[in-house]
């Protein structure tokens, strides 16, 4: 099998903060597509796990429901459980400490339900840091040819970056 190619669609770094990061008029002319960011959460609330109260990065701009599960561990305990809406990563809220996310789409333009997953690691300049992974089925059969990040309950601060890649086997 052919390695992919990656080709950068999009990138943005922020010199102001931002609620949220939007891609839009993604073209549809390769098989998948990768996010990779590395982002400050600007308010101070500290690591925040996936899913609990307020917090947490997530895909807006698309409609449909998902079915989502994660699994997240802190160096001394493990967790997993479903949670609603596409929920990607922890967090961190130190100003200083940057996240870490890979979000992976495989076959976007396809008409069917589409697998979504993401990895990512946290940490707040503490004793807590989070590594997890996310498994979701975007349950939508329209391609996806834009989408907005946000961080739930605060913005992004100064320096995070998005880069938005398209693959197409070779």
């Amino acid at each position: 099998m052919p390695s992919p190619t990656y080709t950068l669609i999009a990138s943005n770094t922020l010199s102001t903060s931002a609620a949220s990061v939007t891609f839009s008029s993604i073209p549809s002319t390769y098989t998948d597509l990768v996010l990779r960011c590395s982002f400050v959460d600007a308010g101070a609330t500290g690591v925040q796990p996936m899913g609990a109260g307020t917090y947490g990065l997530r895909i807006t701009g698309v409609s449909g429901t998902t079915s989502q599960r994660f699994i997240r561990g802190n160096g001394s305990a493990a967790s997993s459980s479903s949670i609603s809406g596409l929920y990607m990563a922890d967090i961190n809220g130190t100003g200083s400490t940057f996240t870490s996310v890979e979000i992976y789409i495989p076959s976007y333009t396809a008409s069917q339900n589409k697998p979504i997953s993401s990895f990512s690691a946290a940490e707040a300049n503490a004793t807590t840091a989070y590594i997890s992974a996310v498994a979701a089925l975007y349950q939508n059969t329209s391609a996806i040819s834009s989408f907005s990040l946000d961080l739930l309950g605060d913005s992004f601060a100064v320096g995070s970056s998005f880069f938005l890649y398209g693959l197409k086997n070779s």
